[in-house]
């Protein structure tokens, strides 16, 4: 058996006065006690745990992309669909994976055979799209390490037009009167992102990417070291980097909130951020960015929160762990707002023009021109500059020690006969293939290929295996078995609230953002790059690629297992492993805070 299933089947009998944290008895008789083996990585501290669940979905999403889709979809008024989604169904969501990590103390692909093998097919497609994501993610960060390195300097490089890869086209208006803005000006920081730290010049698009950038690569290399050195003994190392990574970025936050509230026209950006709209709330499309920028800000379906919980005590709060975490997400997301349109309202004083003329920059482009070109006119640029990329790096490392442990995990669950005793090595292959995975992206037209996987690497298809474990979970295992195992860790059933959401509600959530994804596809831009319809196609297979594998692994399921038709039906959705049927009545448990 492998070891994570000892962990959490291992039962023995112990008398009153026995030494056991987290568990009670009233009377002398000897009561079961479900115990945790030493073969089993734990978690330190539980703030360890705390911080790594708050790293993992606080990133830099939470920065670039709540600001701009909350003052896109009605300001204020945003905020009202935002907590709805969150209550209904980010939030039940992410407490049902935490729950199903710690009891049964396993990957996202050995799971299954806990819950419902048929379904392990999830388990493979969370590993897949962790690699695509690591493929790009990481390559954004090398970016912020770029400009991390280049703000060692007097005045900052993107301040000024006197640079050697500035064009005619290159505008500076800050500190200068009656500069004529045309269609085809071009700001400093604009000039320094796409000429000097992409190169995308140097590309025409997809089908002539160019060659790789040599100083990205240096850059790309020192993250995956960094991360190596972060996971090789796992969550004993990783838990204490944490406590650098997830608490940094909120320093700097704050720092940065308050320096962009003494900027002169901040009021103005605050206003544009938050003014409502009420009639953007009949407006189907609002719901829909609603429902999925909380999904993909809390992060359930990645089986990172499957695979951090596996390392908690068997009696510990999940409940609680996934309150806690999921208000500092979203409180984050919502502050991150003040920090950045503080700022932008600072430019359109300075510019002269209106906010939303300096906010249609989105995604990356505002983190790396829009903020960068306003810190450049700052009295203490540098010092912004600096500590602004630290927090960006550290933001996104956070994200990606939560998507390759989640792999880690995984696999090492799943062939403990292979990779117990060489987790180091498994990890540095491991991150040598995201190293090498992410070359495409260290081109010239690099930015194009982050894109493209952004779009349809991650998108439609993760959304798909949440709907789908949250089918397996609610409907296949059932409700009352799963609502049993969370009675027999925190000594109480969760209450009609929980239930309702994973059975019904949840799912319709997850359903309701895939039908509106796929009814409603804007055309793929980037700055004046239009798609086309090839790379369109290759990318809806990118997608496929990684969801195939719970089909094929349901038809092979089928095929191989013995017996008629209804009979493997029968075993294909039962439980191959089950947790021995101890209840919280005769365990006694008291929950451990």
């Amino acid at each position: 058996m492998p070891r994570q299933d000892s962990a959490v089947m291992a039962g023995s009998l112990t008398r009153q006065g026995s030494p056991n944290p987290g568990y009670s008895s009233n009377n002398a008789a000897p009561v079961p006690v479900i115990t945790q083996t030493d073969s089993r990585d734990k978690w330190s501290k539980k703030m360890d745990f705390l911080l790594s669940v708050i790293g993992f979905a606080v990133d830099l999403g939470n920065v670039w992309r709540f600001p701009y889709v909350c003052y896109q979809n009605g300001g204020g008024a945003f905020l009202i669909p935002y907590i709805l989604m969150a209550i209904f169904g980010g939030v039940p969501l992410f407490y049902m994976e935490l729950a199903l990590g710690q009891f049964h103390r396993t990957g996202a692909i050995s799971i299954w055979k806990h819950i419902c093998p048929i379904f392990k097919g999830i388990g493979y497609s969370i590993c897949i799209i962790a690699l695509y994501v690591s493929f790009y993610y990481n390559t954004i960060i090398a970016w912020a390490l770029f400009y991390f390195y280049s703000s060692f300097a007097t005045i900052l490089p993107w301040t000024n037009c006197d640079n050697v890869w500035n064009t005619p086209d290159c505008t500076n208006y800050f500190g200068v009167d009656n500069v004529t803005w045309t269609n085809s000006s071009r700001s400093p920081a604009e000039e320094f992102y796409t000429r000097n730290v992409l190169e995308i010049h140097k590309s025409s698009g997809l089908k002539n990417v160019g060659g790789v950038r040599w100083q990205l690569m240096l850059c790309l290399f020192l993250i995956f070291t960094i991360v190596y050195f972060s996971l090789w003994k796992g969550v004993k190392t990783s838990g204490k980097v944490v406590w650098v990574t997830a608490t940094f970025p909120y320093i700097v936050l704050f720092i940065l909130l308050i320096r962009g509230a003494t900027l002169p026209g901040a009021w103005r950006g605050v206003v544009f951020y938050l003014k409502p709209q009420w009639g953007k709330l009949l407006e189907t499309g609002v719901w829909v960015d609603a429902a999925a920028q909380i999904f993909f800000s809390l992060g359930p379906g990645f089986g990172v929160l499957l695979a951090l919980s596996s390392y908690n005590p068997f009696t510990n709060n999940c409940y609680r762990d996934a309150i806690v975490t999921s208000l500092v997400n979203c409180l984050t997301s919502f502050v991150s707002g003040f920090v950045i349109f503080t700022v932008l309202g600072y430019m359109a004083e300075i510019r002269k023009v209106e906010v939303e003329d300096v906010a249609k920059d989105k995604g990356p482009s505002l983190l790396f021109i829009t903020y960068p070109e306003a810190i450049a006119n700052m009295m203490g640029s540098t010092f912004f500059a600096i500590i602004f990329f630290v927090m960006m790096i550290m933001l996104g490392l956070d994200s990606t020690f939560g998507g390759l442990e989640a792999i880690i995990t995984a696999v090492l669950d799943e062939y403990p006969e292979h990779f117990s005793h060489r987790r180091e090595l498994f990890v540095l292959g491991l991150v040598v293939v995201c190293f090498m995975g992410s070359l495409s992206t260290l081109t010239n037209g690099g930015a194009y290929v982050v894109k493209l996987l952004e779009e349809f690497g991650v998108g439609c298809s993760i959304i798909a295996v949440g709907f789908l474990e949250a089918i397996a979970v609610s409907w296949f295992y059932g409700i009352k078995r799963f609502s049993s195992d969370i009675e027999s860790m925190l000594g109480k059933s969760p209450g009609l609230f929980w239930k309702v959401c994973w059975v019904a509600i949840s799912p319709a959530f997850l359903a309701y953002i895939i039908v509106s994804s796929l009814l409603k596809t804007p055309p793929l831009t980037l700055f004046d790059y239009k798609y086309p319809d090839w790379s369109i196609s290759v990318g809806y297979i990118i997608g496929f690629s990684s969801f195939m594998w719970i089909p094929i692994y349901m038809v092979y399921k089928l095929v191989w297992t013995p017996g008629s038709l209804k009979q493997r039906l029968a075993v294909c959705l039962r439980p191959e492993r089950t947790i021995p049927d101890i209840h919280a009545e005769s365990l006694n448990m008291a929950t451990v805070p």
